[in-house]
């Protein structure tokens, strides 16, 4: 039997995944789960509805106070302290990208096609960290103009225009992403959905609580540079004296995200799914 070579034309042969190509199909995988639209609609819903009911509130109280209220007035802060509870939302999404796939067997048909996990872990960050960038955007903005829209008339209001009022509502978007990349970060580590969503409750709200119990001096310091405390910075125009910078805070938050990052990278590589 004679044995005959057939030449496959060139995009017929096989080739590697391109990072891009990843991040593709994640994006995919991402766009057409029910959770992802049910986390958008939660994050938008928190951060507008609960950013308005603030303002209202705060816009009365500080018509009737003559106090501390009007001394520490940051309307930009109080329109968009509905991100405060939205950000748990977009972590929890952050680390569904990874542990669904845990929870359904489906990360080793992922990790066959894509053989070089760290590719995989970067695709799913930077999937899901610019999805958070782009609603914790429209969220932060539109709470803003709605949460003014309420406070007029009974308080002072601030616009775009104002020191560190962009500057703040541009950080809020950054600072959610920075959480759901954590979120990936957590998930990888711990591969179980409740375990990181534990975590990320206790990392933003369980932990800085009990140190606000602590001796002012002690407490202080915590909120200085613990990572979620010293990202928030970012989102306010007013910083408290014993607080770091708006940018500095990002930074060190950006600086934890790639270490907890890294480690995730090491367990995906050296541990079996």
């Amino acid at each position: 039997m004679t044995t005959v070579d057939v030449a496959l034309p060139a995009t017929d042969r096989y080739r590697a995944a391109t990072v891009l190509d990843v991040i593709r199909s994640e994006w995919t995988k991402l766009r057409t789960v029910p959770s992802t639209l049910w986390t958008v609609l939660v994050v938008t819903g928190l951060g507008v509805g609960f950013g308005a009911l603030i303002s209202r509130v705060s816009a009365q109280a500080y018509a009737n106070n003559t106090g501390d209220v009007r001394r520490q007035w940051d309307p930009t802060s109080i329109s968009t302290a509905g991100g405060s509870l939205a950000q748990l939302a977009i972590g929890v999404l952050g680390a569904l990208v990874i542990t669904s796939e845990y929870s359904t067997g489906e990360i080793r048909g992922s990790l066959c096609a894509v053989p070089r996990r760290g590719r995989l872990l970067l695709a799913k960050m930077t999937v899901i960290a610019a999805l958070a960038f782009v609603v914790g955007e429209v969220t932060m903005f539109a709470a803003f103009f709605s949460g003014q829209a309420l406070i007029a008339g009974y308080a002072p209001t601030a616009s775009l225009g104002d020191a560190g009022v962009l500057r703040a509502l541009i950080g809020a978007g950054l600072y959610v992403a920075l959480i759901a990349a954590l979120g990936v970060a957590f998930g990888t580590l711990l591969r179980s959905t409740a375990a990181a969503i534990t975590v990320l409750i206790a990392m933003i709200y369980v932990l800085p609580g009990l140190a606000a119990l602590l001796p002012a001096s002690l407490s202080q310091n915590i909120e200085k540079f613990w990572p979620t405390q010293a990202g928030q910075q970012v989102t306010a125009v007013m910083q408290p004296a014993h607080t770091l910078g708006p940018w500095q805070g990002l930074a060190e938050m950006a600086a934890f995200v790639a270490v907890a990052m890294a480690v995730a990278f090491v367990r995906l590589v050296r541990d079996d799914a």
